[in-house]
Formats: structure tokens, C-alpha cells, sequence
């Protein structure tokens, strides 16, 4: 039989408090409850590894009838669930511990708006790029934002740096874009600039890989593994990345630590991500702070300071577009979660167009 040390897997005091909390308060009841970390999740159902050993598990019916209200509340990889184990051999996730961390995309289909966590108790969010064809700022900007707001470390590795001449100047060009964020350019095939990445892995530690398809996240986890333990393909001919993860996967490493491999994500919605843009772009705010009017958009006004670091040369203006492209979208992402702010912003419309026709510049 197979026995891991749940120590390994992330576990320590503060998920064990949890646990127990969650054990008196399911109180007797047939079968054993035992924590499990979810490696990887199906429809109704996981894989988890516990400290007997990989299990495979379904729902429960309240877990279940959770996820139907909030899909937040699915079990995820990454997660840590009470499992209970059944004197006719069924196995069932019980319920969800406390997330410390997690990666939320707002996801939107007709009619409605919700979130979809992608992976949980993370702690390195790894954004992944790769270096050819040449990088796009704008997408790295946006998976920070996702990065941040997880409560994840953020960490950004440019990979393929034996594909191109000048892999130091791009990214001393990314971490310009990348304010407070360590950037390693590295060769995931010849293992040059790897050691970089692999210290930030350990015992207990778990790093998620966020990118599109093709950057080199399943060949990035297989050179901290030291095995092939994800396919991996070869880009397209026109250089766009080929769809190879079909899941998100937790990996164990086996010099301890763990990894998230994710497919490629194509898009990146935003959710309420006000403060992580913050971060993400903090010389903007920075500047900001020094406008004349407290509640300056960057645009007209006289006396901004951030229009006046763009007209000199020390902002990019790729980097405010940027700015103001996601603060746009979260705010649009976070008008269709929250009905109050619909509807303010609904009266602020009302507003403007009834003073427009007061002035006399249309007429009812």
C-alpha cells in the first residue's frame, strides 16, 4: 500500500484545525474521515491523494447541491476535502476545507455571470511565457492581475531563452512590465537558468503554471520532475501553441513540492481585480497619486501626472492602454456580479442624458 506524508502534499496545522472542526461538527456516522489533497477533478468526481494513497472519490450529495448554487464552491485541484470512507467500499468527498489562496476567472455564459476556480492553495503562481515567438506584455499584465488577486507570490519564467539571441534584454524588457515581480528567463530543454525555478519549490510547497498553450508549462513540470510526466507537442506552424493538457493536474515532485500544470487558457477573464491591478501596474498608481484631482482618469485632465510621465517619456503608453483596458473590463465584470452597481450605474446614465437635454444639445 502506497503512504504519503501529507506534510509533503501542503498539509500542517492550520488545514488540520479545519479538518477537526469539520469532524465534530459532522459528528458519528458510518465510515472513516480522512483529509485528502485533489490531484486532478472530473465531472462528480476526483482523484485525491490521501495519506493511504491515491484515491479515486465522488461527491457527495451536499457538495453537489453547493457546486449547483456556486460553481466557486466545486472542489478544484488543489483543494483539500474531508473524504469519508464507506463500509461497502465507496469513497466520497464530503465536504471543502478553507482555500487559502485561489486562482478565480470570471467566466460568463448567456444570461449569466460567475466564477471558475482553476486551481487552490497555491503558493507560486507561475505566469509562463514564452520567449518565441516574442513575448505579449499585454497577456503577461493580465495573468499578473489573475496572479495577485489569488494571494499567491507571483513569478513570471520567460521560457525557450535557447531560441532566441537576446533573451536577457527581453526580459529585462518583461520585468519592466512586471513591477515587484522576479523574472527568469530559462531553457526548459537544456535546463539552463532551471535551478532558479526549482528553488522556489520544496516540501509542502505548491507552484501553479499559468499561460496559454505552447509557452512550455508541461515541459517546464517535467524538467522539475526529472521525468515526462505531461505530453508535451511542438508549436503550429504559424508559432501558436498547440493544446496539450486537456486538465489541471497536481503533480508531485519527487524532490518534494508540487505543481499545477493547466491547459492553455485562451482568455483570461477578469473578476473584482481593483487592488491586484494595483500591483500590477504600480508605477501607474504611483504617478496617480501625484495628479491634481483626486479622482483623475487619466485622460483630459490638466494637471495629471500621468499623462504628463507619457508625453516625457517615462510611461510607455502601451502600459496605460493596458492599464486602462483591464480596469475597464473588471469593472464591467463586476457591474454584472453585483446588482447594485448595474444599477448605479444605470442612474448615472439617466443622469447624464437628462442634463444633456437640459443643456439644449438634444431636444426630447
Amino acid at each position: 500500500m502506497t503512504v504519503l506524508d501529507l506534510a509533503s502534499l501542503g498539509w500542517d496545522d492550520g488545514y488540520s484545525a479545519a479538518f477537526a472542526a469539520y469532524v465534530a461538527d459532522a459528528g458519528s456516522g458510518a465510515g472513516e474521515i480522512a483529509p485528502a489533497r485533489v490531484s486532478r477533478v472530473d465531472r462528480g468526481a476526483c482523484d485525491v491523494l490521501a495519506s493511504s494513497g491515491p484515491l479515486r472519490v465522488t461527491f457527495s450529495g451536499a457538495l453537489l447541491a453547493a457546486g449547483a448554487a456556486d460553481p466557486v464552491a466545486v472542489p478544484c485541484v488543489g483543494d483539500w476535502v474531508a473524504v469519508r470512507c464507506w463500509p461497502d467500499g465507496r469513497v466520497t468527498a464530503e465536504a471543502l476545507l478553507p482555500r487559502r489562496t485561489a486562482f478565480v476567472r470570471a467566466s460568463v455564459t448567456p444570461g449569466v455571470s460567475h466564477g471558475q476556480v482553476l486551481a487552490s492553495n497555491v503558493d507560486v503562481a507561475v505566469v509562463v511565457e514564452g520567449l518565441h515567438p516574442e513575448p505579449d506584455l499585454g497577456r503577461i499584465e493580465r495573468f499578473l492581475a489573475l496572479a495577485w488577486d489569488s494571494g499567491a507570490s507571483p513569478l513570471v519564467v520567460l521560457t525557450k531563452s535557447d531560441l532566441v539571441p537576446d533573451a536577457e534584454a527581453v526580459r529585462t524588457e518583461v520585468a519592466a512590465a512586471a513591477p515587484g515581480v522576479e523574472v527568469y528567463a530559462l531553457s526548459a530543454t537544456t535546463g539552463d537558468g532551471l535551478e532558479a525555478l526549482a528553488a522556489h519549490a520544496g516540501p509542502g510547497r505548491t507552484l501553479a503554471f499559468l499561460g496559454p498553450s505552447g509557452a512550455g508549462k508541461s515541459t517546464l513540470t517535467n524538467a522539475l520532475a526529472g521525468a515526462t510526466l505531461m505530453a508535451t507537442r511542438e508549436l503550429r506552424a504559424d508559432g501558436k501553441g498547440r493544446h496539450t493538457t486537456a486538465h489541471r493536474e497536481l503533480v508531485t515532485l519527487p524532490g518534494g513540492g508540487l505543481v499545477v500544470d493547466t491547459p492553455g487558457l485562451r482568455s483570461v477573464g477578469l473578476t473584482d481585480v481593483a487592488e491586484s491591478l494595483e500591483l500590477v501596474f504600480a508605477e501607474v498608481e504611483e504617478l496617480a497619486a501625484q495628479c491634481r484631482f483626486g479622482d483623475c482618469e487619466h485622460r483630459t485632465e490638466p494637471g495629471c501626472a500621468v499623462l504628463e510621465a507619457v508625453e516625457s517619456g517615462e510611461l510607455p503608453v502601451r502600459r496605460l492602454e493596458s492599464y486602462r483596458k483591464l480596469l475597464r473590463e473588471a469593472h464591467w465584470m463586476a457591474m454584472r456580479h453585483d446588482a447594485r452597481l448595474r444599477s448605479e450605474e444605470r442612474a448615472k446614465w439617466k443622469r447624464v442624458h437628462k442634463e444633456v437635454r437640459q443643456s439644449g444639445r438634444i431636444r426630447p
